[in-house]
Formats: C-alpha cells, sequence, structure tokens
C-alpha cells in the first residue's frame, strides 16, 4: 500500500459528474460510462504517488514516493524495501527518505533510517536526527545533535533554524535571536531559514 491523497478521486470524481449529465438520458451509455470510471478510481487506488513534502520549520520540499510503515524508497530500484540494517542504500538515499519521512511525521522511521547510514558526523544526518528527536519531545537531546552538526558545518543555516525553534520551545527567545543573527550573516534577512525563525520568534512574543 502506498499513501494517497484526494486528488485522484477528486478527478474522477470530476469526470463522472460530467458524464451524469451528458447520458443523462441514455441508461446504456450511462452504466458503460459509470463502468470506465469505477475502474479508473481503482487504478488510481493502486498507484505509487509521488508526493511533496514540507519541513514545518522551513528547508524546502522533496518530491518522492512515500512507502508504507516499515518502508522506504530505493531510488535505484525504484520501489519501496525494508528499512534494514544490511541495506544497501546510498547515504544520500538514507537521507531522503528520511527527512520524507520526519515531513509526514513519521520520526522513529526517519531515525531508524538516519541510523542506517554509514557516515554518522554528516550534518544532514546529524541535523534530521536532532529535528525527528526534537519532535518526539526530547529537545535537550536533539539540541546535542544540532551542535554536533554545526561543528562539522557552522554555515549550515538550516540546523540553525531549526536550533531556534528548539530553543523557543524551551522558552529561551534570547537564544533564538542569537541564532537568528547568525543565519543573518550568513545568507541575509530573504533566505527561506532566516524568514522561518522570524516568523516563529514574532509568533512567540505574540502568545
Amino acid at each position: 500500500m502506498y499513501s494517497v491523497t484526494l486528488k485522484p478521486y477528486l478527478y474522477v470524481y470530476r469526470m463522472f459528474n460530467e458524464h451524469e449529465k451528458n447520458f443523462e438520458d441514455d441508461s446504456k451509455m450511462k452504466t458503460m460510462t459509470t463502468y470506465t470510471l469505477v475502474t479508473a478510481l481503482t487504478a488510481a487506488m493502486t498507484l505509487p504517488l509521488a508526493t511533496t513534502s514540507y519541513a514545518a520549520g522551513g528547508g524546502g520540499g522533496n518530491t518522492t514516493v512515500t512507502c508504507r510503515k516499515g518502508k522506504i524508497w530505493d531510488k535505484q530500484k525504484k520501489k519501496c524495501v525494508l528499512i534494514k540494517k544490511e541495506s544497501n542504500l546510498s547515504d544520500d538515499n538514507l537521507y531522503e527518505a528520511a527527512r520524507d519521512l520526519a515531513y509526514n511525521l513519521r520520526y522513529e522511521e526517519a531515525i531508524e533510517t538516519l541510523k542506517l547510514a554509514s557516515n554518522q558526523n554528516d550534518p544532514r544526518i546529524l541535523n534530521y536526527l536532532g529535528y525527528s528527536t526534537r519532535k518526539l519531545g526530547d529537545v535537550e537531546a536533539g539540541l546535542k545533535y544540532y551542535r554536533t552538526a554545526l561543528k562539522a558545518d557552522p554555515d549550515y543555516t538550516l540546523v540553525r533554524e531549526y536550533m531556534g525553534e528548539a530553543f523557543l520551545q524551551l522558552g529561551q527567545v534570547d537564544k533564538a535571536q542569537e541564532q537568528l543573527a547568525e543565519i543573518k550573516s550568513r545568507c541575509g534577512t530573504q533566505c527561506q531559514e532566516y524568514a522561518m525563525l522570524d516568523q516563529q520568534i514574532n509568533a512567540y512574543f505574540k502568545r
């Protein structure tokens, strides 16, 4: 099973309504049309779906196939495979799959996938370990991952944006503002990471 949205169904539903109007007085044609549309709807339900996922805290999106629980998308084989230690997936593939899982609120699976990466010092891996861990409620542990990621790449502004969010969760607004200043010094006020953290800080003061 793959995750699905309502788009295929709405499309077929609209088609059905149009044909209902067109063949209102022709019962035979109406029956044939209904059969065709039901067949199309059934086919739509069985297709894998490419979904675009966006992080709640920014960072853009990635179009991937979202697999059922316990599986991730293998870019090379072009199919869903089990999340397992003996996986031959590249770190890039694991990172992208984990990011997609995290954006879809599947944090435990994201962490499980990230733990399979051969390079556990990759800032991208550390960033989403921090993100997923924080989203599961352990903000302090998430911050440790963020700090380690920044030691490897101080200019990784997405890490700083997520770190700022973590500080807001802890009520440490001054530290969140420090990260906002760090982001500004690296990419200005027009980059997405600055805009997202600035918005989060403003929302915090309006609570």
